[in-house]
């Protein structure tokens, strides 16, 4: 960060008694210097897709939890190696970017698996999709009960997170209740008959959702919160015509969903940290007949969180949720490097190019106002 010259404002100062003292900023020039963040849930593709989206994440973020729906799945701790490698490198040189390996939960999945994963030092958590629920989910866990009560046990032996897509995949069940029904049905019993099981439940999208978090206990239930079910509602899907680029699984929500999420997230709550979900897919399979579902947020989501906890007044706690309650969770060490958030207005490119087509990114053409920076 640059000199005295330009006054900042650097978050939240601990005194010895530990209480926050936090400086009013001034206007245009004003900075925010945060522990660089981690993101904890992150799709990074692979081929040139990988190649394209990866400098986006490892300029920003110092970890990442790596989704593991390639085709085939990532069901192996083998095959997390083997990813892990194809992401070192095809990181940008002079990169420190560490990718957080995971498992693909199937109903085949082994013990044995579990105790080679946790072995291996790279892989943090495994994934369940229920079959169907999202993009390349059809390997999915079909009866979690019935089939991987094992495999779980194995997991708390090591204490290996369960990160849940939580949505049920019954076609009776109505799109904008999948989230509620999977809590109720699945999730709730889960963790009743596991309750030592640690559970992320990812990208949540209702107030359901938050009120099942924050009735757990602290250090065992955890969620996930995105740029868009943070900024967006379901609105967003329609205004001005389908808008493709906002679709996502799960879906955009009602906005009395979309303000309790902003609430829980701005509060101060141990409970949430950050997981972009950032998702690319070429234009052309997003502009389609059958869009697929996924929004790219990788290289906007710090302006973004950003915006979220400054129209909320609550600046001094967005350090925690980007950079403190995820590692915390997951029992590893807080980075140490600094990024610099700089209140500086910059355009969000219409669209990124890589070899094989362009990815147009959320708020494409948009003005943001806080700008990272790692100097």
């Amino acid at each position: 960060m640059h000199s005295s010259a330009v006054s900042s404002f650097s978050g939240p100062v601990i005194t010895p008694a530990s209480k926050p003292i936090i400086r009013k900023p001034t206007a245009a020039s004003m900075e925010l210097k945060l522990t660089k963040p981690d993101d904890w849930h992150l799709h990074l593709r692979d081929g040139d897709l990988l190649q394209a989206v990866l400098p986006h994440t490892a300029s920003s973020f110092g970890r990442a939890i790596v989704m593991p729906n390639l085709k085939p799945p990532i069901t192996t701790t083998a095959a997390a190696v083997a990813y892990r490698d194809s992401i070192l490198g095809a990181l940008p040189t002079g990169s420190g970017f560490d990718p957080l390996m995971t498992l693909y939960l199937t109903d085949n999945t082994s013990p044995e698996e579990i105790e080679l994963a946790r072995r291996s030092g790279v892989v943090f958590a495994v994934k369940l999709y229920p079959a169907g629920a999202t993009t390349n989910s059809q390997d999915g866990v079909t009866d979690i009960f019935g089939k991987c009560i094992p495999v779980l046990e194995q997991m708390i032996e090591h204490s290996m997170p369960l990160l849940v897509h939580g949505e049920v995949t019954d076609p009776k069940v109505d799109t904008f209740d999948r989230e509620r029904v999977f809590i109720e049905t699945i999730l709730a019993p889960l963790i009743q008959k596991l309750p030592q099981l640690k559970v992320v439940m990812e990208h949540i999208t209702t107030m359901e959702a938050v009120k099942f978090v924050e009735s757990c206990t602290e250090g065992s239930v955890a969620a996930t919160v995105t740029p868009q079910h943070l900024l967006l509602n379901r609105n967003s899907l329609f205004q001005g015509g389908l808008q493709p680029h906002n679709y996502c699984l799960p879906v955009l929500k009602r906005e009395t969903h979309r303000q309790a999420i902003v609430k829980a997230v701005t509060s101060g709550s141990k409970r949430f940290f950050l997981g972009t979900d950032s998702a690319p897919h070429e234009r052309q399979k997003k502009e389609c007949s059958c869009g697929c579902a996924g929004i790219y947020s990788a290289p906007i989501a710090l302006s973004l969180y950003a915006k979220v906890f400054e129209e909320a007044g609550a600046l001094d706690k967005l350090e925690a949720f980007t950079s403190f309650n995820g590692p915390d969770f997951y029992g590893l060490q807080r980075n140490t490097s600094k990024i610099v958030l700089r209140r500086s207005p910059w355009r969000v490119p219409d669209s990124y190019q890589f070899k094989s087509g362009e990815i147009v990114p959320m708020f494409a053409g948009e003005t943001l106002e806080w700008l990272p920076s790692t100097d």
